[in-house]
């Protein structure tokens, strides 16, 4: 009875301890975090209802459309619009609906405040393409229903705020005319559309709000003409410049009649310099200009006249008007002054009177204030008080009160366009023995409730006590690197110019730091940041130096502008210093080797098509010289559909000569021809991409060499009418041709065509394999072919002996220039969703099997086993292809929901899979970003190598400790029982 009663017990605590590979509710960010952003903000509209939370709408660059808290920041709701449905403007009608305008003025949808669900949605036509113009009156009304006045495709429409029905429509066909206002008085029933015709014609039409008639049409001819957009001053006054930027012109359409009057600009600064530019606002009777040198302030004085109210060299932004009573306006203005801001709210009809007046300090790093929103709330003493939320240089968003930052939020990070990582400084020995006490307390007390909790005695405290340690556990937020490598630092370079340090622990910002390279200047007009390399990887066990990275910008959208290299510490994200070239960058190629300072080599490629190698060290120069013929590269020019292999040269002759500037030379070329194929899509295989084995054995015991090289380029075209949206032509008109080419000689190994198919194509390039998504509209399905090949020159080294004699020739070098002897598998599959991005795991050794990671349309990510789209799959695999693990064919590939790396969350806009090996060979680390940004763990073959962090140390202490009882306990019981026997 005691050894049964012992096997129950082992058998008890053997279930406690069997491994789970489901994500349990409570172990939901242990190994994962999900952050949500909305981008920068264009525009504002504060909520004025009294009751329930106080809010505020926003439209971003991101085409999302969101309602924030306005006392913590949290989003309520947001929507993301598509890419190509850009948001015009919004406004709330009838304090409960968000009105927007979208799509170029085509698309206006009515949203429900509270929970942003879509109301309605109208579709706005027009006979031509123009600015579009949003107004939300409050008393104007149509049969006793609340209307919005649109303009836009040149169209003016009435529409019914209740169900998004067209009232009346009136067009506009006059080919030259740009509308630049559309002004409703409020109380008044005419609608003023002001605006340019045929350069130098000011034109203005008066419209009645209650049917859309014509009521008057007048114009007035300027020979000055008009240069950029008009300023609102009044209900029937607007202030332009002419065509050269050096005169205001005042024009008033008072009771329909125009009349204007100029005054230069010199006459209100005096060392005006450079033409001027209207700074966009809507205070009445007050504009602002910009020159090269001064900001002024301008207040309209009866019929035209201008006077300045002030100047300032300071930058400055200003909000639109705020309406605090009948009669009354505000508006503020924000200056910078050091690491301060100062906030002045001021009346439109009293300049001199200050309604708020605050300084705020101010990060350095958020860089200069963008925009401004302002909104008013009554204090308890019946006085105004104000908020204002401030938009900043780095895309940033706050809202400041009572002279302090309320909350800000980081949206810069909504518009990563580049990532690369970096390791965390090594923990130093030495560690206190208080903290070993208290740490081996923690360490009893938590394993105390996990067992609490394993035998269902915990209460609900201990329960939130187990989660909470769950969270702090693992020591995941260290700032110092882990033997399993999990602990690193994301460095991602945003659209701003920005660069932040993200720790993978819990994806809080270590620093951020904004790139004084990519600062607007007389030498740089147009910053714009392309790239980020890794630049200096010390070991840490040699060198003191941190590890720091290369971003590679340029001055302007132009590939012939020049570039700028900044270099940045990734420990204290301290730049160390920035290199203004004197040369464009094309191409930047990182080259695999390193100077004594472990400083990586890079190779940039200008526009003449010279090569500048950096660092620009006689260490560098060495070691580029000594491998000067193994240099290869390739560039693609998809414009004119074609792929050129290059190499060096010689030293730069000319005015560019240096000793680190290189002539190039052409290799080969490969052409494709324009009327039949377009370049969609290149791929190539990541550098740092660790293969563990050449060799793959095969069912029959027979071996397969993989052709493994870093020079091969996959490349995707279709024919010309096929690469517009799916769907745009017939089967019979498209076509898409993917290649495998040698960058090194230019010859083509593969080439297979997809007849009846289409673009867009989303491919990963992996070891010897490359797997790419397209469209089949033969079948109406999106479908995932996959191409491997194979090293047919070494299918008969199939003798250990040889290799361990020396005589095989896998130890013989190769050379590309020899023709290689290769043959490829490939196969089909369709595939349910249609993708985003698509990336593949990377583990140290590259032992671990591989998992493609799909971004799907539905902005979540897939993880898939590379062995479903193995090509050698057949529909009845034989036994040893069974025990291989081949899986049978079926013509689709399966969707598992379990296998969703971003469980039930999405990663709204999702642009980019990153995967980064960990040091532990079963696990890689996976960052996925987009409007929102997600990281996570993942195990393709699961952790084969390491326990589990919720692995219970307690249970399997009191299981051997019980296992010892047990056997010292029946030996005595055996002892006893063989004792009896002899003596009866």
């Amino acid at each position: 009875m005691a050894i049964r009663s012992f096997f129950l017990f082992i058998l008890f605590f053997s279930s406690s301890l069997s491994p789970v590979f489901s994500l349990y509710e409570d172990q939901v960010g242990l190994m994962d975090w999900h952050q949500q952003y909305i981008g920068k903000v264009k525009q504002a509209v504060f909520s004025s209802q009294r009751a329930g939370r106080k809010r505020v709408v926003v439209s971003t660059e991101e085409n999302v459309i969101a309602s924030l808290d306005l006392r913590h920041g949290e989003i309520f709701w947001r929507h993301l619009l598509g890419a190509d449905d850009v948001i015009d403007g919004i406004d709330i009608g009838l304090g409960k609906y968000v009105i927007t305008l979208s799509s170029g003025g085509s698309i206006l949808r009515s949203w429900n405040l509270p929970d942003g669900q879509m109301v309605w949605e109208s579709s706005l036509q027009g006979p031509k393409h123009s600015k579009s113009f949003l107004l939300v009156p409050t008393n104007l009304k149509f049969d006793k229903d609340n209307v919005l006045v649109v303009f836009s495709n040149g169209r003016l429409h009435a529409i019914s705020c209740i169900d998004g029905e067209v009232l009346w429509k009136k067009d506009f066909e006059a080919e030259s005319f740009e509308v630049q206002q559309v002004i409703l008085p409020p109380g008044s029933d005419l609608i003023h559309v002001v605006g340019f015709a045929a350069f130098s014609q000011f034109e203005m039409y008066q419209i009645n709000a209650k049917n859309g008639e014509l009521l008057k049409h007048e114009s007035a001819s300027f020979s000055s003409g008009f240069l950029g957009q008009v300023s609102l001053v009044s209900t029937e006054t607007v202030v332009a410049l002419d065509s050269t930027g050096s005169i205001l012109l005042t024009i008033s359409f008072q009771d329909g009649k125009i009349s204007s009057q100029q005054t230069p600009i010199s006459n209100l600064v005096e060392d005006s310099l450079g033409p001027a530019v209207i700074i966009p606002s809507s205070v009445s009777g007050i504009f602002a200009i910009k020159t090269d040198a001064v900001t002024i302030f301008i207040r309209v004085i009866g019929k035209g006249n201008l006077e300045v109210v002030e100047k300032t060299t300071h930058e400055i932004a200003v909000s639109d008007a705020l309406s605090i009573s009948e009669d009354q306006q505000a508006f503020a203005l924000i200056q910078h002054a050091s690491s301060e801001i100062h906030l002045t709210v001021k009346l439109a009809h009293d300049w001199d009177g200050n309604l708020l007046k605050e300084s705020v300090k101010m990060d350095r790093q958020r860089g200069l204030v963008h925009k401004v929103f302002i909104n008013n709330y009554i204090r308890t003493d019946r006085s105004y008080g104000f908020r204002v939320l401030i938009v900043m240089e780095d895309h940033s968003l706050l809202l400041l009160q009572q002279g302090e930052i309320v909350w800000s939020r980081e949206d810069g990070l909504a518009s990563i366009i580049d990532v690369t990582t970096s390791e965390l400084p090594v923990e130093r020995d030495g560690v206190s023995v208080a903290k070993v006490e208290h740490n081996l307390f923690e360490w009893l007390k938590g394993h105390m409730l996990k067992l609490k909790g394993t035998l269902m005695l915990a209460s609900p405290e201990d329960m939130a006590a187990i989660q909470s340690m769950r969270l702090k556990s693992s020591e995941k937020s260290k700032m110092t690197r882990d033997h399993n490598g999990f602990r690193k630092l994301l460095i991602v370079l945003t659209r701003a110019g920005k660069l932040f340090a993200l720790h993978t622990g819990d994806g809080r910002i270590v620093w951020s730091y904004l790139l004084r390279s990519l600062h607007k200047s007389e030498a740089c007009q147009s910053p714009i940041g392309l790239n980020l390399y890794q630049w200096q990887v010390p070991h840490h066990h040699a060198m003191d130096e941190n590890p720091s990275v290369l971003v590679v910008s340029r001055c302007g959208p132009s590939s012939d502008t020049s570039g700028v290299l900044s270099f940045v510490d990734t420990y204290t994200g301290k730049e160390l210093s920035s290199l203004s070239l004197d040369h464009a960058v094309v191409q930047v190629i990182p080259l695999p080797y390193t100077d004594s300072t472990e400083q990586r080599l890079h190779l940039l490629i200008d526009a003449d098509k010279h090569a500048h190698l950096y660092p620009k060290t006689s260490g560098a120069l060495s070691i580029f010289k000594r491998e000067f013929s193994n240099i290869y590269w390739y560039s693609v020019e998809d414009q004119n559909g074609i792929i050129k292999g290059h190499a060096l040269k010689c030293k730069c002759t000319g005015e560019v000569a240096d000793e680190f500037c290189f002539d190039t030379r052409d290799l080969w070329s490969v052409v494709f021809p324009s009327e039949s194929e377009k370049t969609i899509a290149t791929v190539t295989r990541k550098l740092n991409e660790v293969v563990h084995t050449q060799a793959k054995v095969v069912a029959d015991e027979d071996v397969m060499y993989k052709y493994i090289s870093r020079n091969l380029l996959f490349v995707a075209t279709v024919a010309p009418k096929g690469s517009g949206e799916i769907g745009s032509v017939t089967p019979e008109e498209s076509w898409l041709v993917a290649y495998l080419i040698d960058t090194v000689t230019g010859r083509i190994l593969h080439r297979v065509t997809h007849h009846g198919s289409q673009g867009p194509v989303h491919a990963v390039f992996s070891e010897n394999w490359v797997v790419y998504h397209y469209f089949n509209l033969r079948a109406h399905r999106y479908e995932m072919s996959v191409i491997e090949i194979y090293d047919q020159s070494r299918a008969d080294n199939k003798d250990v002996w040889k290799l361990v004699l020396g005589k095989h020739n896998l130890t013989s070098p190769i050379s590309l220039f020899s023709r290689p002897e290769v043959i490829t598998k490939s196969q089909s599959y369709f595939f349910t969703h249609s993708l985003k991005a698509i990336a593949v795991t990377s583990t140290a050794k590259g032992i671990t099997s591989k998992q493609l990671l799909l971004g799907t349309i539905g902005d979540q990510v897939l993880a898939l086993d590379k062995r479903f789209l193995d090509p050698r799959r057949t529909v009845n695999p034989t036994q040893a292809e069974k025990e291989e693990g081949i899986i049978p064919l079926t013509d689709s590939l399966p969707i598992i929901p379990q296998s969703y790396v971003t469980h039930a969350l999405r990663v709204e806009g999702l642009r980019g899979i990153i995967t980064v090996p960990a040091k532990l060979e079963s696990t890689t680390l996976v960052f996925a970003h987009g409007v929102d940004l997600f990281f996570t763990q993942l195990a393709p073959s699961r952790t084969y190598d390491s326990l589990t962090e919720d692995f219970s140390y307690a249970l399997l202490l009191i299981t051997i400790v019980a296992l010892v009882a047990a056997i010292f306990v029946t030996w005595r019981l055996s002892e006893r029982k063989e004792l009896q026997e002899k003596w009866r």
